[in-house]
């Protein structure tokens, strides 16, 4: 017997606790209660009813019974405290009807007919058994049915459970940002789409095709469309690049073969003329240029499609390693369809267009070696009330017109002396860009001082001289008149067109027309004379013009 300890409430006159002593002899013991002070000298509380509590062990220390327990108790009141008990008791071998064994073991029966639940077992006491649930297993081992349950499955579930959230939780996580950042990208993608669409001048491009309305759908192409045709512009896509892009090879939706050429960055005020020409492009058809299929609009720098030309460029079939290259009869076609496109943008489109960079290498031959002039990426068209625009020197080194480069002027006269370089290349197999002959003159310059000195055996290729017949003498004046130095004394694409069917439609047909004449009589005189003044170790008192000072540039490299 103790009191109650020092930190817990007292509700009455006195308070004690006691265990209850375990009976060995299975016979119930009786308990009074004697009140004494310290002395062990009974005191007058005697007289006072004792409540008595009977809870587990310990259950009075943690607090759990409160005042209002206790009065509960004393008023009889029908409401009761709830206090815990734990009975402890076995089933005594004497007199149970099971059978005697040793203190270690169970015998058979008692599993059978005591232990209930199929998931028990039973375990010997002191002086008898009991039962009690297989590990893993929770509950009331007595019962056959809700007896012992199988506690490792409800927390197996539970570990399930958890295991699952705790896997699925973190992929739904990753999934829902993977699926939120994939909107954003596509909101930005369109968004972004929408402004270059609209910095590209989209809706003027719209007016300008809807004049065509068959035309006008398919004009515009959007970008996913390109992203698909060359796998997202794939590096094995690429058909080369020049100095205003890379061009890519595509096959669109409806399974036409195309070229798209996605150009370098531009200026804004670039971007203005940009859509014009490509409205402009859109409207020509003419067998010896490369058809305008459509543009994309929907990047920072808008793309052109193209038709698709499978043959390569007369770059290539000019320059390859190879004894003999183009025939000269295949040359001449080219060079006389060549001239007709020209000659159609100039002065048979709807308004004039200057293509700025004629050269071999934008001449592409398809696989019946039909000439498609291409890259119109310099182009600039020249507004009827004009005869030329201003604008800055543009094109490719040995084809660039010298009187371009230093008045900033560009006439359809810079295209026909582009085209001259053309027919030197054609003729002499030699590369304008690189070529410098052993006096240290560029191809053109060199070119020209030959025929003026009647002696081009020295720079013509030997396979032209063995092909091509008397109508070579007649080519190279042509080539000669389209190089002149002043844009106002070479001939129009119109003339050199017309000059170059007679060739290929007789070629016993020798410098009969008036171009051949002019070109005759008159290109000899001034390039003697310049090329005097070039080579004179002495005093001259020839004008210095500025048609010689060209000429005399020309042997440098540009």
């Amino acid at each position: 017997m103790q009191d109650s300890p020092d930190d817990k409430n007292c509700y009455g006159m006195g308070c004690c606790q006691a265990r209850i002593a375990t009976s060995m002899d299975g016979m119930p013991r009786l308990l009074s209660f004697k009140f004494t002070d310290l002395n062990n000298v009974q005191d007058n509380l005697t007289a006072l009813p004792p409540y008595v509590l009977i809870a587990e062990e310990g259950w009075f220390d943690k607090g759990l019974v409160s005042h209002q327990q206790l009065q509960a108790l004393q008023r009889k009141s029908s409401f009761k405290p709830e206090v815990p008990i734990v009975l402890h008791w076995e089933v005594m071998q004497q007199g149970s009807g099971l059978p005697r064994a040793d203190m270690n073991n169970c015998p058979m029966e008692v599993d059978s007919r005591l232990c209930k639940s199929k998931h028990s077992h039973c375990i010997p006491g002191n002086r008898g058994y009991s039962c009690q649930c297989d590990d893993g297993y929770r509950g009331n081992p007595y019962l056959v049915e809700g007896g012992c349950t199988d506690g490792r499955m409800s927390f197996k579930g539970i570990s399930v459970v958890i295991g699952i959230a705790s896997g699925v939780g973190p992929l739904l996580s990753v999934l829902i940002a993977f699926f939120v950042s994939n909107k954003i990208k596509e909101r930005r993608a369109r968004l972004l789409k929408r402004k270059f669409f609209e910095q590209n001048r989209g809706q003027l491009f719209e007016q300008l095709v809807s004049q065509r309305t068959d035309i006008a759908e398919k004009m515009i192409i959007t970008l996913d469309e390109l992203a698909k045709a060359t796998n997202n512009f794939d590096k094995s896509r690429e058909l080369g690049g020049g100095g205003h892009g890379t061009v890519y090879k595509g096959i669109l939706s409806d399974l036409h073969v195309v070229a798209i050429k996605k150009p370098k960055k531009m200026a804004q005020k670039e971007i203005d003329g940009f859509i014009n020409e490509v409205a402009i492009l859109s409207q020509i058809n003419h067998r010896n240029v490369v058809k305008l299929y459509g543009c994309c609009l929907e990047t920072e720098v808008p793309m052109l499609v193209y038709e698709f030309i499978s043959n390569g460029t007369l770059y290539e079939h000019l320059h390859i390693d190879r004894p003999r290259s183009l025939a000269w009869d295949y040359s001449l076609r080219i060079a006389t369809e060549t001239a007709k496109s020209l000659a159609y943008l100039h002065s048979t489109a709807s308004m004039p267009i200057i293509h700025r960079d004629v050269k071999s290498a934008n001449i592409l031959l398809d696989d019946m070696l039909t000439a498609k002039v291409a890259d119109f990426g310099a182009s600039r068209y020249i507004p009827k009330d004009k005869s030329e625009v201003t604008t800055r020197a543009q094109g490719t080194r040995g084809y660039w017109d010298p009187m371009c480069i230093y008045t900033g002027r560009v006439t359809e006269k810079s295209d026909v002396y582009s085209f001259g370089v053309v027919l030197i290349e054609l003729l002499t197999r030699q590369k304008p860009s690189s070529y410098l002959s052993s006096e240290g003159e560029a191809l053109v310059v060199h070119f020209v001082n030959l025929f003026a000195e009647s002696n081009l055996i020295k720079i013509l290729d030997p396979q032209v001289m063995e092909e091509g017949g008397k109508e070579v003498e007649g080519v190279a004046a042509i080539a000669a008149a389209c190089t002149k130095l002043r844009g106002e004394d070479r001939p129009t694409m119109r003339q050199v067109e017309l000059t170059l069917e007679g060739y290929c439609a007789s070629k016993e047909h020798i410098l009969d027309n008036a171009l051949a004449k002019k070109v005759k009589k008159n290109d000899t005189a001034a390039y003697c004379s310049s090329t005097k003044l070039k080579r004179s170790s002495e005093g001259s008192t020839i004008p210095y013009s500025m048609e010689k000072e060209f000429i005399l540039s020309a042997s440098y490299p540009r």
